[in-house]
């Protein structure tokens, strides 16, 4: 089946989460089905909006409802309403999306460089870049998401990533490791199973075993990566960035 389809069980199984269906304030949506392949055909092929092809109705028309359900928040909830994360083990890591000239609006220097640190877009050796933050479960499965500027550092973000959630333990790499997680996690009760940095003269002990687990984020980050409008960012928000890899992970779930 294509990345971009949903099959009849699949769309059963989220069709009572979507706005406009019967019984709901405002217009009845026309077609929940087909407007979210859209979404997917999007994300799944990249390239701009108005290239969407005809069989899934007006381009600008999907886009302002693809707009307005990043508003509301939708793409989130629909994304955590599919959720039934396995925390045994909770995985962090992040990757680079190099941002492409449509969504490059802004430029550095002067009163738009706070618009771009705001919509996540920062400059590294690669260019224009954003950082995708992921934390997934034991399972392979996405739990949250957060974006930076690719120049941001990776643990600045572990915290917030996992705050509220009670897993067992949280594996990640070295460029995680630092005493203060540490001991966050440990009053929260969670496991630390982190690579140690190089440059500690000390070394933690940590577990090998379980550390090598930790490749399901890996895996997770390459399946999000091959939509191209995950792999390369399109969008000029962070919001609707965002919104792109809850709907693609919503179908991840779904799978």
């Amino acid at each position: 089946m294509p990345r971009h389809t949903l099959s009849d069980a699949q769309f059963n199984r989220i069709r009572h989460l979507l706005p406009g269906k019967p019984g709901d304030r405002g217009r009845t949506a026309t077609n929940n089905k087909l407007f979210l392949e859209a979404v997917l055909f999007v994300a799944s092929n990249g390239g701009r909006w108005r290239d969407l092809p005809e069989r899934f109705g007006k381009w600008n028309s999907v886009f302002v409802r693809f707009n307005r359900w990043s508003k509301r928040g939708v793409w989130q909830r629909l994304f955590e309403s599919v959720q039934d994360p396995d925390l045994e083990w909770l995985m962090v890591d992040s990757t680079i999306l190099r941002v492409h000239q449509d969504a490059a609006a802004a430029k550095k220097g002067g009163p738009s460089e706070l618009a771009n640190h705001r919509e996540g877009f920062g400059h590294s050796r690669g260019g224009l870049t954003t950082k995708l933050h992921v934390a997934c479960d034991a399972l392979c499965n996405p739990v949250r998401f957060a974006l930076t500027g690719g120049q941001a550092p990776d643990g600045h973000e572990m915290l917030p990533l996992i705050a509220g959630l009670d897993a067992g333990a949280v594996l990640a790499d070295a460029a995680y490791d630092s005493d203060a997680h540490r001991a966050a996690l440990s009053a929260g009760g969670i496991g630390a199973v982190i690579k140690p940095n190089g440059a500690r003269s000390a070394k933690p002990p940590f577990d090998r075993e379980v550390y090598r687990e930790r490749n399901q984020v890996e895996r997770l980050i390459g399946r999000l990566k091959r939509y191209r409008r995950i792999g390369t960012r399109y969008e000029q928000t962070a919001r609707n960035d965002l919104s792109v890899v809850h709907a693609v992970s919503t179908l991840i779930l779904l799978a």
